[in-house]
């Protein structure tokens, strides 16, 4: 099984592209899809919807996993990456992709076994989790490996109870 996860945002959209071989993890890609800060917004969207589905269609994942928006102080914000997570949504509906998402909380107590793990901490659980030589420079990006990964480890668990 293949998921890609999603931590979207205006500026930086994390990805990261996870697979379950057996019992084993494996990161097959991630990154970041960086937008102008100068570009109109509905520019970085069309760029965050564009390369998504290039992503889409390069690793063509079982599953797109994407971070729910988590309403915080400042709502712009929050506004701003509900624009982003729609333009990935899109991406994945217009090619009947099933989408699944998870609150912060949710995704770091996958990965780290607590829900107030700190970017560090998530980075560090990610590269042990998917083997990796280092962590994730990006938070973003580790971010995104995290989505996956929660989505996997949850999967299985919701298939035997359906």
């Amino acid at each position: 099984m293949i998921v890609l996860g999603i931590d979207p945002g205006t500026a930086s959209t994390g990805y990261g592209v996870v697979a379950r071989r057996g019992g084993r993890l494996l990161a097959l890609d991630g990154g970041v899809i960086a937008t102008a800060p100068d570009d109109a917004l509905e520019r970085r969207l069309a760029t965050i919807h564009e390369r998504v589905g290039d992503l889409l269609d390069e690793h063509r994942p079982d599953a797109l996993a994407i971070e729910e928006l988590f309403f915080g102080v400042n709502v712009k914000t929050a506004f701003a990456v509900g624009h982003a997570r729609g333009a990935a949504l899109l991406a994945a509906g217009s090619r009947t992709l099933p989408c699944r998402g998870y609150t912060p909380q949710q995704i770091k107590s996958a990965v780290c076994g607590s829900g107030r793990a700190g970017k560090d901490q998530v980075q560090r659980m990610v590269a042990a989790l998917l083997a990796l030589p280092e962590p994730p420079r990006s938070d973003h990006a580790a971010d995104a490996l995290a989505v996956a990964i929660c989505d996997l480890n949850h999967a299985p668990v919701m298939a035997a109870l359906a």
